[in-house]
């Protein structure tokens, strides 16, 4: 072989080399199970060079054959793909990535009624607990002899008491306090007797059980039974009352 022969043969040797490492575009889509997407990695570990997926998945980044691309994110398991001629020629190659999959061990929940705040010495054993109506009350109702809204007869009290009782707002809050008793009671029967017990055992129709137990409530005499939480002395007045209000609907529905 003469140098003009080993000349040409180098020369076309470099070309192919040259073409077959051409850097041109490749798309793809990312598949997977979930339907999360959108910002996954394909790095290009020649170049270094990186583009992410939008929310359908599609990526394009530029690569020649024999490039690797790595596919990572978070949620997914990473993998490498080794680019050859066939992801060029097609419009679109596709990318299957596993989702990563966190087992759990057992949970096991205990509890601890017994650790509350008057057991670790937080609030006063014998301290009562107030409703959100009652601690508003009792704060518009107290006469704090300790404030200094200006001297009054008996000493420095607080005003707030006598204008919360010139404006109103005292019997405001205690019409709140005593709408809320009787939701309580109402959810303390509702607990106590199925509405089915209410239309066999009392008589009362479906429509008209709700009405029965404001009915009740309104019975001082039946809230305190209620207090004592005693079944069977409130199922006995409830059918009294039953009775009665039984009565009430047969005179305005004759």
């Amino acid at each position: 072989m003469n140098r003009f022969s080993g000349f040409f043969l180098v020369l076309f040797v470099s070309a192919g080399f040259a073409q077959g490492s051409a850097v041109a575009t490749v798309k793809g889509k990312v598949n997977a199970d979930l339907y999360n997407l959108e910002g996954i990695y394909v790095i290009n570990l020649k170049t270094e060079k990186a583009s992410i997926t939008d929310d359908l998945g599609y990526f394009s980044v530029n690569a020649a054959v024999g490039d690797t691309l790595v596919f990572s994110s978070i949620q997914y398991k990473s993998i490498k793909v080794a680019l050859t001629k066939e992801h060029f020629n097609s419009n679109l190659f596709f990318v299957k990535m596993t989702p990563v999959m966190n087992q759990l061990n057992e949970v096991i929940i205990k509890r601890y009624d017994h650790i509350n705040a008057r057991a670790l010495g937080i609030i006063p054993e014998n301290q009562r607990s107030f409703t959100d109506a009652e601690r508003k009350l009792r704060t518009a109702t107290d006469l704090n002899a300790s404030a200094t809204a200006g001297s009054m007869a008996g000493g420095s009290i607080s005003a707030d008491p006598l204008l919360n009782f010139i404006s109103g707002r005292t019997a405001m809050l205690k019409k709140i306090l005593k709408v809320e008793k009787k939701e309580g009671y109402i959810a303390f029967l509702d607990n106590m007797f199925t509405e089915q017990h209410y239309v066999e055992h009392f008589k009362i129709p479906v429509a008209y059980i709700k009405g029965f137990q404001y009915f009740a409530v309104d019975n001082e005499k039946f809230t305190k039974i209620l207090d004592q939480n005693n079944k069977t002395t409130i199922e006995f007045l409830l059918g009294e009352l039953a009775t009665k209000y039984i009565e009430i609907l047969k005179n305005e529905h004759p």
